[in-house]
């Protein structure tokens, strides 16, 4: 866990990048034992890339968010996920759940769904099916918020990878991961729709090329206009789950609401 010393290093780190504390960022001090942060990358205009680690279990979730900064439904989403299991801690039970609530701060910040040098992320990973142009990249992870993801991926080796999008309404999946996907279609009202690789995405890269199972969440565009209770009511069912399965029904389980 983070030190006294390593917590405001962290929060000093996001202010010397220009970045003020987030509202993730509030969560490592309202239970400082109970998350730990780290900047795991910086963006091109030097925003962090921050990775939020819950729980010392040997099963490990990845949940990825704001890949394109115009798809920000996800952020809220996955800050509210870390304040429920805050608040639940026997969720973290045998797992570590990895958050990365805003992948591509500065599309995020200019609500686009490229990087700043137009460079679509989730085309940028060094896929076998990847496309060389200029809006996916003229080299696989010429773009440092892709790196960032790639070394998360490389050092934790998740069991699985679940990715926050928007606005195509369904459940989409990657490498093995039909079984993880049609369980999820009983949370939130979104059907299983197989979209097929994408060329250079994060899901061609971890799920078909390293066979880590991903599945990709696609909201529906009224996420939009949802408050963070709305989107927490509607989905926080699919993200316990998508950390449960295949153990638990996550109704089974006595929670703080």
């Amino acid at each position: 866990m983070l030190t006294y010393s390593g917590r405001c290093l962290f929060l000093i780190v996001l202010l010397l990048f220009g970045c003020s504390p987030s509202q993730t960022t509030d969560l490592l001090l309202s239970d400082p034992e109970a998350v730990v942060g780290r900047v795991v990358g910086v963006s091109v205009e030097n925003r962090p890339i921050d990775l939020f680690e819950m729980g010392t279990g040997d099963e490990v979730i990845l949940i990825v968010a704001s890949i394109h900064g115009n798809e920000k439904a996800g952020t809220p989403l996955v800050r509210q996920l870390m304040r429920f299991l805050i608040q639940n801690p026997v969720l973290l039970d045998g797992k570590k759940i990895l958050t990365i609530p805003v992948s591509n701060p500065d599309g995020f910040h200019r609500h686009s769904r490229f990087n700043v040098n137009g460079i679509d992320l989730n085309r940028n990973f060094p896929a076998s099916n990847r496309v060389r142009n200029v809006v996916f990249g003229l080299e696989p992870m010429s773009e440092p918020e892709t790196k960032a993801l790639i070394q998360v991926i490389e050092h934790y080796a998740p069991d699985r990878i679940i990715t926050l999008h928007q606005p195509l309404h369904c459940i989409d999946y990657d490498g093995p991961a039909l079984e993880l996907a049609e369980y999820l279609t009983q949370y939130g009202n979104l059907s299983l729709r197989r979209l097929g690789a994408k060329p250079g995405s994060l899901g061609s890269y971890a799920g078909e090329d390293l066979n880590i199972p991903t599945v990709t969440v696609e909201l529906p565009a009224s996420v939009e206009y949802m408050t963070v209770r709305e989107l927490w009511e509607r989905y926080g069912d699919l993200l316990l789950s998508a950390i449960h399965y295949p153990t638990v029904h996550i109704e089974t389980i006595q929670v703080v609401k």
